[in-house]
């Protein structure tokens, strides 16, 4: 898919590029890229029928938004909204994040007192996990990135969790 065209290979190696700070990208940013490029911009630049050098985005604006994920500022989740409200609206990611309020969740303190309230008013649930129910972990992650509006960091929020479950 990156090599279909030396446009959209010159591209990728721009936002792996510009996404390693100019330097040779490391295989995590250059696999962030690579998906990115092949996913989200390809399937873009495909429903509206445009070649690589029309693309609402530049490279450096990808690059961007993929530094948000890398830097934890926004999930890969946050990040696939931001991608559509960049590719309508031409503004770059970090004014659509903070226009949207968008930041990710990183403060342990928050997402503590977000798992505590959920805990509290899920008694059943609590004790049937603690019975044994481990399916009911997913319960608890929908119900805190709900109370949070899906801003938790995930990583934040399972380890977390964890915890506070155990007792």
């Amino acid at each position: 898919m990156l090599t279909s065209s030396k446009e959209l290979a010159a591209y990728y190696e721009e936002v792996a590029k510009l996404l390693a700070g100019g330097k040779e990208p490391s295989k995590e940013q250059a696999k962030l890229a690579a998906n990115w490029v092949a996913g989200s911009l390809a399937a873009a630049l495909n429903e509206h029928n445009l070649e690589i050098g029309e693309s609402r985005i530049g490279a450096a604006r990808l690059a961007g938004l993929l530094g948000r994920i890398a830097d934890n500022t926004i999930s890969g989740k946050i990040a696939k909204d931001v991608f559509e409200a960049m590719w309508a609206e031409g503004k770059d990611a970090d004014a659509i994040i903070e226009s949207k309020g968008l930041k990710q969740i990183t403060d342990t303190g928050a997402i503590e007192k977000a798992i505590d309230e959920v805990m509290a008013k899920n008694p059943g649930q609590l004790a049937d996990y603690r019975s044994g129910k481990d399916k009911l972990f997913g319960f608890f992650v929908g119900q805190v990135m709900k109370a949070t509006g899906g801003k938790a960091n995930p990583a934040q929020l399972n380890e977390l969790l964890k915890k506070k479950l155990a007792g």
